[in-house]
């Protein structure tokens, strides 16, 4: 992996509502393309897990993005339940796992959105993503938007509520998966200042993750933000659900002058475990919203429509 540039310092994180972060440099993302494999523990999963954390940090990169149920080999630890059984089950790893994590954020200094976990809230189950700042203090994103297969066989709920997150560096969303097919809450976040959407996915067929990164691109060139995706790869047959992953993790800009012809920062090798290392210039964002070829964000005819949250705050 070629060396990359060392950054500058940076300031603290806006504050909430204000798009343009005060930094020296540019946003340094890494995105972890995570191999399904089967670990003999909860510590050697951990161990996995800080190897990466160690890893993006040496590269001095500000976050660390962990794919949509990464912890799922875990499950193999307890063979015979049925699916349903198996994901409530997996659901007890999800604490201790947050905590180590956010152990690891403090100690190399880098925020960490640890992909999604399952939770058990009042005996219903949701899929939850974690934000484990460098801080030590942690936020979450509950997927709003299980899909059918989640429905069906894990009895899945939605969450209710959508948020924009105080980072570091700068103002962020999660959506998990699924969730950015709904063009409604990108628009929402971005509302609220986001900057950078991350997106922990986990997807079985090439079909699937298509749907997810065409709907990723999508929405980075109608909200003029930037995307990151990270997912899942391999075949872990002894598990069920584990069979099969196709996954591309990326990161997205707008399509515009300043950005990528393809307005497509990077992306990983199909198939292969892989860190994704980028940097991207929050002040191109605001340079196009402002003088943009078109100007997604300014030109909408708010005297004709409106979009409203009407879910918690």
């Amino acid at each position: 992996m070629a060396q990359l540039e060392p950054p500058h310092d940076r300031s603290a994180a806006s504050p909430p509502g204000q798009r343009h972060a005060t930094l020296a440099r540019p946003v340094r993302v890494g995105c972890v393309q995570w191999q399904m494999r089967h670990f003999n523990s909860q510590a050697a999963f951990l161990q996995h897990v800080e190897g990466f954390v160690a890893s993006l940090a040496s590269y001095r990169c500000d976050a660390a993005l962990f794919p949509e149920f990464f912890n799922a080999p875990l499950m193999a630890l307890t063979p015979g339940l049925d699916t349903l059984q198996a994901m409530r089950e997996l659901a007890s790893h999800t604490q201790p796992i947050v905590e180590a994590v956010t152990r690891m954020a403090v100690s190399y200094g880098i925020d960490i959105i640890a992909g999604s976990m399952p939770v058990l809230e009042e005996g219903d189950l949701y899929n939850v993503a974690f934000l484990c700042r460098r801080d030590g203090s942690v936020d979450t994103q509950h997927k709003l938007h299980p899909t059918p297969g989640e429905q069906k066989d894990w009895n899945m709920r939605g969450g209710s509520r959508l948020r924009a997150f105080d980072t570091a560096f700068g103002r962020i969303g999660i959506l998990i998966c699924y969730d950015v097919e709904f063009p409604e809450l990108p628009r929402l976040l971005c509302e609220e200042g986001i900057q950078i959407l991350f997106v922990p996915f986990w997807t079985d067929t090439k079909n699937g993750y298509l749907r997810v990164r065409l709907c990723a691109q999508a929405r980075a060139i109608e909200n003029e933000c930037y995307v990151a995706l990270a997912g899942s790869v391999g075949n872990f047959p002894q598990v069920d659900c584990l069979d099969i992953q196709y996954g591309q993790s990326a990161v997205f800009t707008p399509s515009d002058f300043g950005f990528p012809h393809d307005a497509i920062v990077s992306q990983a090798e199909v198939g292969q475990e892989m860190s994704l290392i980028v940097d991207l210039d929050l002040d191109k964002l605001d340079r196009v919203r402002e003088a943009g070829s078109v100007r997604n964000w300014h030109d909408r005819r708010r005297d004709l429509y409106r979009l409203q949250w009407l879910g918690k705050n």
